[in-house]
């Protein structure tokens, strides 16, 4: 491991402040549904430093970049690709941080980094890997490091220093979407590591099972990759790697299992714990069971590796989507669970094999459809969210259960840059991350497609 990696790993040791959360679950419990808070202030329109453009409403003192639009030019000539979605720091050498961006794309026939880093000649998606300094703020470069794969949601850093890229589909060649037959030339639902210093031909790591993959994220006490899937009908995911910190030895893939309940969609409280165990999934490669249609939209239901977790009693989740690794938990939100389904966050104790619910939106005008996570430095949890409220909404999530709104997406174009004009506050937002010394949080704007660097005076509030 190199000294820039093991700099990177301790900086992101520091994030785990289990400390501050330790007295979490009591008040959340006890606080009912009095959680809302000032967080950073009112929010006010800001102007992009790069573009001059009002793309967001922001605290006052908060200030943002924009960087990556779709159809800017990346280090290697191409374009940039559309469908900005999961993100996360990887490295830090002297403050020169590498991030690396997903890119939900499944309509794109043609992959857009050259042949080495290719998976399938036919597919349009994979990731990209951008260099900014923290020191000066400067947005240096980005170029393909993954491509030609399918629906890059979301996915999750490693301990090590990589990237962990999650195909959110299982089609493969001959598989119908949305009517039409695709020529594929490789079957997908895969998790890839991507390492930008060392961009190889990539390599899907079966033993993580082939399914609707949304977010991973690795407990670095154990190894353990915990992984979520994005159905009606879903389960939460660990992977026990042969060798830790090298996925590629394979390993065994387990479906969660809460005792007293197998549905876990709604009809439960704020602070509810579960004592939690792990059954084993025999045939990981599975795509679909047997009553299953070879279809992206079939629900989780019908799908090979949720089914044979389900028989053996395992726990059923509605939409999980973002995870990821903090104050020694693992953290995750259900898109649409709860009992008005807009949404549920989860906390996993690895240590004491317990989940608990510690949060529930009470409605959309709260909290709609929570998709991307991070974990603050200082403890906080960032939400991006994906619903039907206008504008789209980034909330903060404290260590005493209070939850705010950070950010606003007041996206409008008038063809100010490459041509993009429309109303774009509808549009998610994904990919938050935070640089390891907590100053910036980097977040994407998935339509028209761009990377947003954020600093302002993180400490003198609530994440």
């Amino acid at each position: 491991m190199s000294a820039t990696r093991r700099a990177f790993l301790q900086s992101a040791a520091s994030f785990s402040i289990a400390a501050s959360f330790h007295s979490f679950l009591g008040r959340v419990a006890s606080a009912g549904n009095e959680f809302r808070a000032t967080g950073y202030g009112p929010l006010r329109p800001t102007a992009d430093e790069t573009t001059g453009i009002k793309l967001l409403n922001l605290p006052e003192g908060f200030s943002y970049r924009s960087f990556g639009w779709t159809g800017d030019l990346m280090a290697d000539g191409n374009p940039t690709p559309p469908d900005h979605d999961g993100m996360g720091v990887i490295a830090d050498d002297q403050g020169i941080l590498t991030i690396v961006r997903n890119h939900e794309i499944s309509s794109l026939k043609v992959p857009f980094g050259s042949e080495n880093i290719q998976y399938d000649g036919k597919a349009g998606g994979g990731c990209a890997a951008l260099k900014f300094n923290s020191k000066t703020g400067e947005w240096l470069e980005s170029r393909p490091v993954l491509a030609g794969t399918v629906k890059n949601c979301a996915g999750g850093p490693t301990p090590w220093g990589t990237w962990l890229s999650c195909e959110e589909s299982v089609l493969g060649p001959g598989s119908k979407d949305d009517g039409e037959v695709l020529d594929f030339e490789q079957e997908h639902g895969w998790v890839f590591e991507v390492d930008p210093a060392n961009p190889t031909t990539p390599v899907p790591l079966k033993d993580m099972g082939r399914f609707v993959h949304e977010a991973v994220a690795i407990d670095p006490q154990t190894g353990f990759v915990y992984e979520t899937e994005d159905r009606k009908s879903a389960g939460f995911y660990r992977f026990l790697p042969h060798t830790p910190g090298k996925l590629a030895d394979g390993g065994r893939l387990q479906m969660l299992k809460a005792a007293g309940i197998t549905d876990l969609r709604k009809g439960l409280k704020v602070g509810q714990t579960f004592d939690v165990s792990w059954v084993d999934i025999e045939d990981v490669l599975r795509p679909h069971s047997e009553a299953s249609r070879p279809t992206d939209k079939d629900d989780g239901d019908c799908h090979g590796v949720f089914s044979q977790g389900k028989a053996q009693g395992a726990a059923t989740f509605a939409r999980l989507e973002g995870c990821w690794f903090g104050n020694d938990r693992v953290y995750l939100d259900s898109t649409s669970g709860g009992d008005k389904g807009t949404g549920q966050i989860w906390e996993y104790n690895p240590r004491e094999e317990q989940l608990t619910l510690i949060f529930e939106s009470p409605s959309a005008a709260v909290l709609d459809s929570p998709d991307n996570l991070t974990v603050s430095p200082r403890g906080g949890i960032v939400l991006c969210e994906d619903g039907e409220v206008l504008p789209h909404r980034i909330h903060g999530l404290t260590p005493d259960g209070s939850l705010f709104t950070f950010a606003e997406n007041n996206v409008v174009l008038n063809g100010e840059r490459n041509g993009f004009q429309g109303d774009f506050r509808d549009q998610e937002w994904a990919g938050a991350t935070f640089s390891p010394d907590g100053q910036w949080l980097f977040v994407n704007v998935q339509t028209p497609g761009m990377t947003l660097a954020i600093p302002g005076p993180w400490g003198e509030g609530r994440l």
